[in-house]
């Protein structure tokens, strides 16, 4: 049997995280070398958006399922709750459920291994200069006019910029075609254009 096709019958096509229906994907539990049942979940588009910190951390989704995720018996699930009730651990609910939780120390190690465990719920986004969030292939538009270093183009006040990307490693950063030239452009020079 394919693992799609276990992980669906184990998971009774939910997620396998808070119980959600829809959209359900592979999430293959970081770090592995092969994937597999144990340390392979299915979860929904809200779940991994914030495991994989491009969400803001919402509080109210993870208190409503980790504390029965976090009695699950499979290891994947088990590694995912401790190491999201740790970046929730400022918050009462989260800090008494993982005083309650117990991982052996094979599964103690794996969880750790990420170092995710060691940050706090902050995600850092990229964001434009009203605070709104970025994602790549949005539009923005210049709030102020700009000199691009290295060339003769002035980016105006107010020009559009479309299907932007962002720069990994760098919030502060994002980049787009201005005249046919890719420039990076710094966020708080921007602001997301309404669709």
């Amino acid at each position: 049997m394919k693992l799609e096709a276990l992980l669906l019958t184990r998971s009774n096509n939910q997620c396998e995280l808070c119980k959600s229906a829809a959209d359900l994907k592979i999430y293959e539990v970081p770090p592995q070398d092969n994937a597999n049942e144990e340390n392979t979940l299915l979860i929904c588009p809200k779940c991994i958006a914030q495991l994989e910190k491009k969400e803001e951390l919402d509080s109210a989704h993870w208190a409503a399922c980790l504390s029965e995720a976090m009695w699950s018996e499979i290891p994947g699930v088990q590694v995912v709750a401790w190491r999201m009730l740790n970046r929730l651990r400022n918050e009462s609910w989260a800090a008494d459920n993982l005083d309650m939780m117990y991982l052996d120390e094979e599964r103690l190690a794996w969880a750790k291994a990420t170092g995710d465990h060691e940050n706090d719920g902050s995600v850092d986004l990229h964001k434009d200069c009203n605070g709104q969030v970025l994602q790549s292939g949005d539009s923005v538009v210049l709030t102020k006019s700009l000199d691009v270093k290295g060339s003769t183009l002035n980016a105006k006040m107010g020009t559009v910029v479309k299907n932007i990307r962002l720069v990994p490693n760098n919030t502060e950063q994002i980049e787009g075609k201005i005249e046919g030239q890719l420039i990076v452009i710094l966020t708080k020079f921007v602001r997301k254009q309404n669709a």
